[in-house]
């Protein structure tokens, strides 16, 4: 097993690739993997449960977290304000717990600057087309909300070289972008820099 803190993953892209889908899918294969949950100032949709989806913040509860440096991050996103809770993830790092979240692109690229160890992982759909079905197929938000996230996804595509990593998730078969996504969490944690030196030296050694 790797001693010392763990590690931090971040998957984003663009509204409507599947990000809730697939970090489910991959937290139940994985009960060690602890997610951090996000803070907002947007409304809660019709099922999403405080605590469990969001931090459901006033703009004034949020900007005051912002100021006391409670946030590891913070940015806004379509009119709306968003942040993650510095407490959980440090404590939760610290205790040798990997970590996911995942913010919206420029969130997840605020994360990597204050946490620079961060693993970045872009999630895309296969066809671009296939945003505006899912936005749709929630059925939440109007046309002109829709819309302007469309218009966001265009610019956040622009982002894709900033990620470590990109994960396609195909129309139809989300399997396969879970089991890419456990991959890269595997693979991760074997990287020879995560090691500490008497470890290597037991190998070397043996």
């Amino acid at each position: 097993m790797v001693a010392g803190p763990g590690l931090l993953f971040v998957v984003s892209g663009p509204s409507g690739a599947g990000k809730d889908t697939l970090v489910e899918a991959l937290r139940e294969r994985l009960p060690r993997l602890r997610y951090s949950v996000s803070a907002t100032t947007r409304q809660p949709r019709e099922n999403e449960r405080e605590g469990e989806h969001y931090f459901f913040l006033s703009r004034a509860e949020f900007e005051r977290r912002m100021r006391d440096g409670e946030l590891l991050e913070r940015r806004e996103y379509n009119g709306n304000l968003y942040g993650t809770p510095r407490g959980y993830v440090v404590q939760s790092l610290a205790e040798g717990y990997d970590v996911i979240m995942k913010p919206e692109v420029n969130g997840a690229l605020a994360v990597k600057a204050a946490y620079p160890d961060a693993v970045l992982i872009f999630l895309v759909p296969d066809r671009f087309t296939h945003l505006r079905e899912r936005l749709l197929a929630r059925r939440t938000e109007t046309n002109e909300e829709i819309a302007r996230r469309l218009e966001i996804a265009h610019q956040e595509m622009k982002f894709i070289r900033s990620f470590d990593y990109i994960v396609v998730n195909e129309q139809g078969n989300p399997e396969q972008a879970v089991r890419d996504l456990q991959a890269i969490l595997q693979a991760e944690r074997f990287r020879i820099h995560r090691y500490p030196d008497d470890s290597i030296r037991r190998v070397e050694s043996s």
